[in-house]
């Protein structure tokens, strides 16, 4: 187990809106614009929590155009959840 790379996907995701961000990209592909409707705040602080969930590759961005789309990427979660179950796994008495 990566207890560094474990330590870098908690720290990204230790914010509400991020959160939420990958609860909305469980479900698919999103636009930029179509994530930020769920929230109420501006674009660059949308575009600020996307490069950090970016960076520690947890989701994965495609530009079209000048739109940018974002996916939850699979491996991410198969990872994540792996490390979880490994990392908190322990028999209930």
């Amino acid at each position: 187990m990566n207890y560094e790379e474990i330590s870098k996907v908690l720290k990204a995701m230790a914010d509400p809106n991020r959160i939420k961000i990958i609860d909305l990209l469980s479900n698919g592909t999103l636009c930029a614009c179509e994530v930020l409707k769920h929230f109420e705040f501006t674009q660059p602080t949308l575009s600020h929590h996307m490069k950090v969930l970016e960076k520690a590759n947890i989701v994965s961005v495609d530009k079209q155009g000048k739109w940018y789309h974002y996916t939850l990427r699979d491996e991410f979660v198969t990872e994540f959840m792996k490390n979880m179950h490994v990392l908190l796994d322990k028999e209930l008495k």
